[in-house]
């Protein structure tokens, strides 16, 4: 899969090419000022879609954080993939956050789905059934099962996912990113050692969300 030891994330060198090509533009035309703000908004768009390596603590039973963000809900809901009641994590990603998301638990892609909709906020829990999004569904060794899902939201508009049903996926690995802003919703076994609470800040990879029974 993409961008494991890239640096910036290699959807954002389009982005970052054509700034710093309007950059060069204005500078060369002499526009100082004009030159100067489309420099700073090619350095935040590199900023944007840097890609920092991360150290996945070990214990293959612990759930990691896949993405950097704040939790902004967390509570017993009923998963619509499996039809189980499960615990439901909401990850909050603002637009300064590393968006590049990360493999929860080691496990084999059962399914994935993707969901056209609507662009509220996301911090708005309709979110989670109006916007677009884009999911999928893991079991572990142990049968146990889990559901990803990536929420675009206001500004959010592209949400990019690498694996296919069948693959095997490792803990921590990078596996997707959502474009400038978004959320990320997990759900989990309810029976699961929960390890964070609502407002908790979390890294992509190296926050534990809860330990599998």
């Amino acid at each position: 899969m993409r961008n494991q030891n890239t640096p910036i994330a290699v959807e954002g060198y389009p982005f970052i090419l054509g700034a710093a090509f309007v950059t060069l533009v204005l500078a060369l035309l002499s526009w100082k000022i004009p030159a100067l703000l489309a420099l700073g908004v090619t350095f935040f768009i590199a900023y944007f879609f840097r890609n920092p390596q991360r150290c996945t603590p070990e214990g293959e039973t612990l759930v990691v954080a896949p993405a950097d963000g704040v939790v902004i809900y967390l509570g017993n809901v009923t998963e619509k993939h499996l039809g189980e009641e499960m615990l439901k994590i909401s990850i909050f990603m603002s637009v300064f956050n590393v968006h590049i998301n990360r493999v929860p638990l080691s496990g084999r892609v059962l399914d994935t789905f993707y969901v056209r909709g609507k662009f509220l906020d996301v911090r708005d829990e309709k979110a989670t059934f109006e916007n677009e999004q884009s999911g999928m569904v893991l079991e572990t060794e142990k049968g146990q099962r889990m559901v990803v899902v990536q929420v675009a939201g206001l500004i959010a508009r592209r949400i990019i996912s690498y694996p296919e049903k069948g693959d095997i996926l490792r803990r921590g690995s990078r596996y997707g990113l959502i474009r400038f802003g978004s959320r990320l919703d997990v759900f989990l076994p309810k029976d699961i050692d929960l390890r964070v609470a609502v407002g908790d800040r979390t890294v992509a990879g190296e926050t534990v969300l809860g330990d599998l029974p």
